[in-house]
């Protein structure tokens, strides 16, 4: 598949700076000594919409405009960042939104769609069910189906790792999330676009771990999900698309464990008092896995989401 270039990166940005300017990293004291090592954060935490998301939403919806192709009503899934995302790109052109999540979804961040005017349709146990009703109820309405993974959406994303390999050109090895994997072949495509010397380490679920199992097998493994905290991983079927882009490109894959993912959450409101979701705390929660090796290393996280539900993050935090 493309990945996006460095103008077209660029001009990515150009679309995401009109709704917010580029989103901070700060290498944290109080982290770093916990890691044995420099470790620097993007935080994607501090977007409109609290997660890095928005930022493809934002690229798809204005290829559309240039198209003009612009639809009446536009249908997607999601486990809640990606909803955030098309709807507030939905909202900002004028166009109907409606969402399928799953039963048992995030209350707030379900909340959060409903507030940027996306109307929700719960449906399926996991992401993989909600997305395949959410195709067929494209098709019978007549309605665009916005994918979870698309070039569209890649170079919207591309721009916070292009901002962060900017920022911090000294960076050794960053650490990546993989949901359906916009995130991680985002970060693929700016190491390349800017020539950076990073590693892109993958991080996935050990309750979620279809990406794992299909690197491993060299074609697309269907793996349960049963992460209760990191929904933002909780992802059933690998993409083939994205498969082939971290075959060539990642230099491993580590798996997290969800009391891994809770101690990771704990950590960094204690040394950044900054929230993050699961998947948000998943990249730090592998850094601090592979802590051994990475001495001497500048090391790069990102703190992807702090979406998670009130309720959940004190649980979180009580179980210290």
């Amino acid at each position: 598949m493309h990945l996006p270039t460095l103008p077209e990166i660029e001009a990515a940005a150009r679309v995401v700076y009109a709704q917010f300017q580029a989103t901070p990293q700060y290498c944290w004291a109080l982290l770093s000594r916990r890691l044995g090592t420099d470790c620097w954060v993007k935080h994607e935490n501090h977007t409109p919409v609290g997660a890095f998301k928005i930022r493809g939403g934002l690229t798809y919806f204005e290829q559309l405009a240039q198209r003009g192709a612009l639809p009446r009503e536009v249908i997607s899934a999601t486990r809640g960042n990606h909803g955030q995302s098309i709807g507030w790109a939905a909202r900002a052109h004028g166009v109907a939104c409606t969402i399928v999540v799953p039963h048992g979804n995030s209350v707030e961040k379900n909340a959060a769609m409903r507030a940027l005017g996306a109307t929700l349709i719960e449906y399926g146990d996991d992401f993989q069910e909600s997305r395949e009703h959410a195709m067929r109820l494209a098709e019978t309405r007549g309605a665009h189906m916005v994918p979870s993974f698309h070039p569209a959406l890649i170079s919207g994303v591309s721009t916070y790792w292009w901002e962060f390999f900017q920022a911090v050109p000294q960076l050794d090895v960053v650490y990546v999330p993989i949901g359906l994997g916009s995130g991680v072949c985002s970060a693929i495509a700016a190491k390349l676009a800017l020539g950076h010397k990073a590693r892109i380490v993958g991080v996935v679920s050990t309750l979620a771990t279809t990406y794992a199992d299909s690197l491993a097998a060299g074609r697309v493994v269907e793996a349960p999900v049963g992460t209760r905290l990191a929904d933002g991983m909780a992802v059933r079927v690998a993409d083939a698309d994205a498969l082939a882009v971290l075959t060539m490109h990642l230099d491993h894959i580590v798996m997290v464990s969800d009391d891994a993912v809770a101690q990771a959450m704990r950590d960094l409101f204690t040394d950044t008092h900054n929230v993050a979701e699961g998947a948000g705390a998943a990249s730090f929660a592998a850094a601090m896995q592979e802590r051994a090796s990475l001495q001497g290393q500048i090391v790069g996280t990102t703190l992807c989401g702090g979406n998670v539900d009130a309720r959940m993050f004190a649980q979180v935090l009580a179980d210290d």
